[in-house]
């Protein structure tokens, strides 16, 4: 009686190590088909968001030179640029967008942001502008990317994320047809232009750390803050 007792046992267990042995090769063939769930996947701009993006994202804002590695892989035109300005106001990553459909200057920004703002236009500002106008955005106003200053212009206290150029503000947006769609004017309401802008600032959560818009406060009525400061498991999306 024992024996056959036994050797189902062993069966059970013979029959329990293919299953792990099936699930985790199943896992691997799944992580593999989406790598934007894999960890252990480069970061590539081009693959569809998952689960490990955000992480991966938060990496490159103290490796510039694994930054620029991800954008040359993605196939997103940018040029490097030299470091310029002194600590607390040092700018030692300013990476161009050439590609970026900027409305008027082309601001410099530090590459961790580049790649949030690539992901962004990408996955979120053009593609809801199609769901909602059935065209693109031309361009995206901004009210520029460094400033050398604390949180709000006061003397005291912690500096901004503009003073290393790790935050843009974006103002308003403009559709191929022409149509000019600025945050100040078009945010309160029900119509396409409220409704644009609500989705495009929920999707800016997906890839930057910080979105203040004109929810967050009477300072950012007339556009979104966005920064790469609390990536990860922190941030504000407000």
């Amino acid at each position: 009686m024992l024996r056959p007792l036994a050797r189902l046992s062993a069966d059970r267990f013979v029959l329990t190590i293919l299953v792990m042995i099936a699930v985790l090769a199943g896992g691997r063939a799944w992580l593999a088909e989406n790598p934007g769930s894999n960890p252990w996947a480069p970061l590539d701009l081009r693959d569809e968001p998952g689960w490990a993006t955000p992480a991966k994202i938060a990496a490159l804002r103290d490796d510039p030179a694994q930054c620029r590695a991800v954008l040359e892989r993605s196939e997103v035109a940018f040029t490097p640029l030299d470091p310029v300005g002194e600590a607390p106001c040092l700018r030692d990553n300013r990476t161009r967008l050439d590609g970026f459909p900027y409305a008027g200057a082309r601001p410099d920004t530090t590459c961790a942001m580049a790649a949030a703002l690539e992901i962004w236009r990408r996955d979120s500002v053009q593609p809801v502008a199609q769901e909602i106008f059935g065209q693109d955005v031309a361009r995206i106003e901004h009210f520029g990317s460094f400033s050398c200053r604390r949180l709000y212009g006061r003397d005291e206290g912690p500096w901004s994320e503009h003073a290393t150029a790790n935050a843009i503000d974006i103002a308003g947006f403009v559709l191929e047809d022409g149509t000019r769609i600025a945050i100040v004017n078009a945010w309160d309401g029900e119509d396409a232009e409220a409704r644009f802008l609500r989705q495009v600032r929920d999707g800016a959560c997906a890839a930057f750390g910080t979105v203040l818009s004109p929810d967050y406060n009477e300072a950012h009525r007339d556009h979104f803050h966005l920064d790469q400061e609390g990536r990860g498991f922190g941030g504000v999306c407000r």
